[in-house]
């Protein structure tokens, strides 16, 4: 199965057989959120991309070291190489360490990712924790040439890289065009070209994130931190580095330059990039201010939203689009994406309900097959959603009586259901689809329980014992109350 997996390789704009550095294991790269605010549903889309392939590669038998990264210093304000921290300008505000704020909004993501059921990496290293490391890497760009000290601070230097290799090669810049119109008078920056980009920033003296280093008193620029957490815990090539296509330029392209400079080589194998989530058209996200944080999701407590959304719908709401393309958020897009989850739950919950007869009347085999050929085709989720949703029709007929099924195949649809629902998709069962779930049934189990309410009055233990240990196999959570009972279905 391993040899099948294709993925679209952003450098060389094209679908490749994915082919490891070392047979069975993977080395997964992805960039983490800078923890200076709420995750938002721009942050939700690499985190559940880069799990769906952390998800399958595990799957189908490669060890995976998966390290997602924690910016927590360097990332300044135009996201370039000029203005104050994110993270210090929030300390400041907030009259904190800079540490309390990163710790603050790293424990939150942490507890929307549990929610949205990604995965934790192997690895989840800091920036602010690797400095020693980043260091290292800018002595080396220096003494290989491709770097320059200006006041205290340390550049890139791009039009001399560019001159032997292709800056611009991942994204497709043009940087001779970008070099010859963005040209700065010598005097007017210490930088030699505006397109130059710091790989150690001397600290001005009201900046109170900083570390000794051979050149000032400073901060890592903040492209440094990836190369050189990659290499630290993936080694000088490794398999995959994936993150938002937002990163590409000036980020990624920042990377390769630096890897190069540094080692004499690039790193990566593959570049994987997950698209952008909008609204109205724009990109989602802090700079633009027009994001809504995934609480505000959960909860409900946004302008722009109707109601409340699962952490189960939002997840199912990416998925159902595939990792490269635009998906445009509307409050109709994710009811549609409620209502679908809610059908295709029911059905999973219909079908391990189910008892085997000795014939089948449903054809339901090579689903396992056309799942894993959706997923080995740059893991196309939303072919798999629909491989799904087809059978879930033949669930339906088969729970109704109106069709039936065999052992062999009921057992072989219930491990791949679980396979790609639960394993793969990392779908499953949150408090609102359980509730619709169980509404549907909530005539007959009242029924079932007043009976068994009976049975106890008349001291009929085995009766009793037998109702709420068949319901508590069927999935429903039983209570006794003082007034009577309470249920629910299991999530």
């Amino acid at each position: 199965m391993q040899n099948d997996l294709v993925l679209y390789n952003t450098l060389h704009r094209k679908k490749e057989v994915f082919k490891p550095i070392h047979e069975g294991r993977v080395g997964l790269y992805v960039c983490g959120p800078t923890v200076y605010g709420d995750a938002h549903l721009g942050h939700a889309r690499p985190a559940i991309t880069f799990d769906l392939l952390f998800r399958y590669l595990t799957n189908i038998g490669y060890k995976v070291r998966y390290v997602r990264n924690i910016t927590d210093v360097g990332h300044l304000e135009n996201d370039a190489d000029e203005g104050e921290d994110k993270i210090a300008k929030k300390a400041r505000l907030e009259q904190l360490e800079p540490m309390e704020v990163v710790q603050f909004y790293v424990n939150r993501y942490h507890q929307a990712m549990e929610a949205l059921h990604v995965l934790p990496p192997s690895i989840e290293p800091h920036a602010s924790g690797h400095i020693i490391e980043q260091i290292e890497f800018v002595k080396k760009i220096l003494a290989n040439g491709w770097a320059y000290e200006s006041e205290g601070s340390v550049y890139f230097d791009v039009e001399k890289y560019n001159k032997t290799h292709h800056y611009g090669k991942l994204s497709g810049r043009n940087i001779d065009e970008l070099i010859s119109t963005t040209r700065v008078l010598d005097g007017q920056s210490e930088k030699r070209n505006s397109v130059d980009f710091a790989l150690w920033k001397k600290a001005a003296p009201e900046h109170i994130m900083r570390w000794p280093s051979p050149w000032s008193d400073g901060f890592p620029g903040w492209h440094l931190e990836c190369s050189a957490m990659g290499t630290r815990y993936l080694g000088e090539e490794f398999d995959i580095h994936g993150g938002g296509m937002d990163l590409m330029f000036p980020h990624h392209e920042c990377e390769i330059a630096q890897s190069v400079g540094a080692l004499g080589h690039e790193t990566v194998h593959c570049w994987m990039h997950n698209n952008m989530i909008t609204i109205n058209g724009q990109k989602m996200g802090k700079s633009l201010g027009n994001f809504i944080t995934l609480e505000e999701f959960f909860e409900g407590k946004h302008q722009a939203l109707t109601q409340a959304y699962s952490p189960m719908t939002i997840r199912f709401f990416i998925l159902q689009a595939h990792y490269r393309s635009t998906v445009d958020f509307s409050n109709e897009a994710l009811q549609a994406s409620e209502k679908g989850l809610e059908r295709l739950m029911n059905a999973y919950a219909r079908l391990n309900r189910i008892t085997a007869s000795g014939t089948s009347t449903v054809d339901v085999k090579g689903l396992r097959e056309r799942c894993y050929e959706a997923m080995n085709d740059d893991l196309n989720s939303p072919i798999v959603i629909s491989h799904l949703f087809d059978v879930s029709k033949s669930i339906n007929l088969i729970s109704d009586g109106k069709e039936t099924i065999n052992a062999e195949d009921l057992n072989e649809l219930k491990e791949v259901f679980k396979l790609f629902i639960v394993d793969i998709l990392g779908l499953g069962m949150d408090e609102k689809t359980s509730q619709s779930i169980g509404e549907g049934y909530k005539g007959a189990i009242d029924l079932l329980l007043n009976m068994r309410m009976e049975a106890k009055a008349n001291k009929d233990w085995a009766t009793s014992d037998k109702i709420r240990n068949e319901l508590t196999a069927l999935g429903f959570e039983i209570k006794d109350t003082k007034d009577g009972f309470e249920w629910k279905l299991a999530k």
